[in-house]
């Protein structure tokens, strides 16, 4: 069963509700800085273990003291669905970076 793409006008109004995100072509991303490489580790778990749960799974980049994430839904035709959206919302909620 297809996912159903959202409209431009729907991906504008839910980007604005999330910090640090951008659109990308038909992406969504944001890129976390954190303190250490083994936080960027940590992080890249908590995000994939969060969107195994929604049955997403993010394209990601782990850097030195950086972690990149990369949303699109597949099954939209490799377009943006609301399962992003809902996805970045969880990632959210993991409180990163977590300051000191």
């Amino acid at each position: 069963m297809m996912t159903a793409a959202l409209s431009e006008a729907e991906i504008i109004e839910r980007l604005q509700k999330l910090d640090g995100w951008e659109r990308e072509g038909d992406q969504l991303v944001k890129t976390f800085k954190l303190d250490s490489y083994l936080a960027g580790l940590a992080l890249a778990t908590a995000i994939g273990t969060v969107c195994e749960a929604l049955d997403h799974h993010p394209d990601m980049t782990i850097g030195w003291r950086k972690v990149t994430v990369a949303l699109t839904t597949h099954d939209a035709g490799h377009k943006l669905s609301a399962k992003d959206f809902r996805a970045a919302e969880k990632i959210e909620a993991l409180g990163y970076p977590r300051k000191a």
